[in-house]
């Protein structure tokens, strides 16, 4: 169980709701401070004080008073005008953990709301049922307004719910499980919609992702090196010392611990070809070790949202202040980078498939790994594949936090586009994986073709773990059930464990 009191989220957090089922709960804590800021709001409202998303209109409307007699339509009509989004939905586990980020931020009590919003947010999440919510429409400042609205709405009994195939009214889903449309007071409304959540949560769950996709590129690439019969020298802790980068160093290490017994490699330590290795294996740890370092600082900007306030307006002090804690320009710029992550990571990813499948350059594998080359292509089309994504993700590695656009008559004049660049870089790390998994199928077939000279302990027993979903490839056949299945031994991370005290402690 997650329960919210007000405090910080974590990353592990936000993944044990929205993919572990945990359930949710209000404490007893994040009730008690959001009283005295509701008791606030409701001084204001019942005054002729002006203040801005209590007694106001929204945006470029902050400066049209709202009667009192008008204040509760206003807020039910600022959650339905801006459920105003258009496109596919957004995966389930997106939308869970929008709903979560935001009732997180109202537990921390500087919103003016009632415990109901939050609890009504959180009894959603328990529901299992999931707001139907377009994936165009936020512009990532006053927060990411249209995806918020959509997921929210269906609280007021507005909108749909989606079960992965169909749209049905979200009135009558929340009618089947017993649960009764939220009737929002002032300042509720408004702050149902305006945060980060939605690029808060994709960028969540790309972090986590790609967190460990790159130690699983570290794996494929201790792979490559063993079947290419590289050397290890470039990767000796005194040398990649040398530069006082954090990730270089881990993933060198994890290259160390994986070839450490490996025959293959001791086979060539004295050879003239293991002088030197292309760019391609002797600078997997710079390449990865670097994509590692921008993770590290995505992943702290993210850390960072999940323990933010991200609201607007708040009460402070006393009184109600318009701030700017739902621009998401961090989140813009941490996507942007991680697309870049992705793009690169894949593209090294490439070179040394292409290497594999060589025999110009792979040092005595057979063309394209295959046993009869000519009667079949083997992996040939693989590199295509694999060549054709790393152009899409250098395409969309095109920075998109600076594309700000001018909304509101020109109240909110500069915009992050975050939710955008973040929808981005979640679609980049899964192609990644798919680049990895060509990788993969192509190393775990060239170690085999190496024998009777055996891989390494721990890359030997995930050739296991693989081909217990993947056979050896001797005659030519449908490569994209095999692709697939790489994909998906990746995504379940089935690397993990197969050898304890390797596999098991990567960096």
């Amino acid at each position: 169980m997650v329960v919210l009191d007000g405090s910080p989220l974590t990353i592990d957090d936000v993944i044990a709701v929205v993919r572990g089922g945990a359930t949710v709960e209000v404490g007893e804590e994040a009730r008690r401070r959001m009283a005295p800021s509701r008791a606030i709001v409701e001084q204001l409202d019942s005054s002729d004080s002006i203040a801005y998303g209590v007694t106001t209109g929204f945006g470029a409307l902050a400066d049209r008073a709202v009667q009192p007699a008008d204040r509760a339509a206003l807020q039910r009509h600022v959650v339905l005008s801006h459920a105003s989004g258009m496109g596919d939905a957004l995966d389930a586990e997106v939308v869970r953990g929008m709903l979560l980020l935001r009732a997180r931020t109202l537990c921390a009590g500087y919103s003016g709301v009632r415990p109901v919003l939050p609890e009504s947010l959180v009894a959603l999440l328990n529901s299992g049922l999931v707001p139907w919510v377009p994936e165009h429409g936020s512009l990532g400042a006053s927060g990411d307004l249209a995806p918020l609205a959509h997921a929210t709405a269906c609280l007021l009994g507005e909108g749909w719910v989606w079960d992965g195939a169909t749209r049905q009214p979200a009135g009558e889903a929340l009618a089947g499980r017993g649960l009764e449309p939220l009737t929002v007071g002032p300042r509720e409304g408004l702050a149902l919609i305006n945060g980060t959540d939605g690029m808060s949560a994709l960028l969540a769950l790309a972090v986590a992702d790609l967190e460990a996709l790159l130690r699983a590129a570290d794996v494929i690439a201790a792979m490559s090196v063993e079947a290419l019969l590289g050397t290890t020298r470039a990767f000796a802790e005194n040398a990649v010392a040398l530069r006082p980068a954090p990730g270089q160093a881990a993933s060198a290490a994890n290259l160390r611990a994986l070839l450490a017994d490996s025959a293959l490699v001791a086979s060539h330590r004295e050879s003239h070809h293991a002088v030197q290795d292309p760019y391609s294996l002797r600078c997997t740890p710079q390449v990865h070790g670097a994509a590692r370092d921008v993770h590290a600082f995505a992943r702290e900007c993210v850390q960072r949202e999940l323990e933010a306030v991200v609201d607007n307006p708040m009460v402070l002090d006393g009184e109600v202040v318009s701030g700017g804690n739902f621009h998401g320009q961090a989140l813009a710029y941490a996507a942007d980078m991680l697309a870049s992550v992705c793009a690169d990571v894949a593209a090294i990813s490439e070179r040394r498939l292409d290497r594999l499948l060589d025999p110009a350059r792979s040092r005595g594998l057979p063309a394209f790994l295959t046993p009869s080359p000519g009667l079949n292509s083997g992996l040939m089309i693989c590199q295509y594949t694999a060549a054709a994504m790393v152009v899409e993700l250098r395409a969309a590695a095109s920075p998109i936090a600076v594309h700000s656009m001018s909304t509101s008559a020109g109240q909110e004049d500069h915009v992050s586009m975050g939710f955008t660049a973040a929808m981005r870089t979640r679609r980049s790390v899964t192609t990644l994986r798919r680049v990895l998994a060509a990788e993969l199928l192509a190393a775990a077939q060239a170690l085999e073709l190496r024998a009777p000279l055996r891989p390494g302990s721990a890359t030997g027993a995930v050739i296991a773990s693989l081909r217990a979903r993947v056979a050896h490839l001797d005659d030519d056949r449908v490569l994209a059930g095999d692709l697939e299945q790489a994909e998906e031994w990746l995504r379940e991370q089935r690397w993990r464990g197969v050898l304890p005290g390797v596999t098991d402690s990567l960096r």
